[in-house]
């Protein structure tokens, strides 16, 4: 359960908010908490590795909802990049050579790449999105990966969720 004050003090780091006396309009409150959290707009997205995580990622229907649209996937497989089309996400997505990324990043405008390659690879592919000026990059590989100042790199390990869930789960 969370606590109304400090609820009402979170807010107030952000801004003004609601009523005071009345409460907030909620419809409202949850589009200033969009636009804070940069949700209010489409984020353009492109898929680097079409294994079975990123096929999977391909299939996951909620990336709409929540204003994530996949406009291209990449891979250097010939019998992935050869006609291969998902078409899950309510629209085709393309699967295209690796080596395209900088010419389609910049022509489909894609701001965050899903880095879904073998470990191996992640630094090679984490390097062109950078080129191609892709300034979200989310490497789900269990490798760490390096790119320059002025972009924005998350890690996603599985085994340190995993970790994290055992420790509570053994400590609760």
């Amino acid at each position: 359960m969370v606590n109304p004050n400090q609820l009402r003090k979170d807010l107030n780091f952000f801004g003004e908010f609601g009523t005071r006396g009345l409460g907030y309009h909620v419809k409202a409150l949850l589009s200033d908490i969009r636009q804070i959290l940069g949700l209010n707009k489409e984020w353009r997205i492109a898929v680097i590795g079409i294994g079975d995580l990123g096929s999977s990622l391909l299939a996951y229907n909620d990336f709409l909802r929540q204003n994530y649209k996949i406009v291209a996937a990449f891979d250097v497989d010939p019998q992935k990049v050869i006609g291969m089309v998902s078409e899950k996400l309510g629209h085709p997505v393309e699967v295209l050579h690796a080596d395209r990324i900088r010419e389609v990043a910049k022509d489909r405008k894609i701001e965050i790449g899903l880095i879904t390659t073998p470990p191996a690879e992640a630094q090679k592919v984490a390097n062109m999105l950078v080129e191609a000026e892709v300034r979200g990059i989310l490497n789900f590989t269990p490798t760490e990966v390096t790119v320059p100042k002025g972009y924005v790199l998350k890690d996603i390990f599985f085994t340190t969720a995993l970790d994290s869930l055992a420790y509570l789960l053994s400590n609760g």
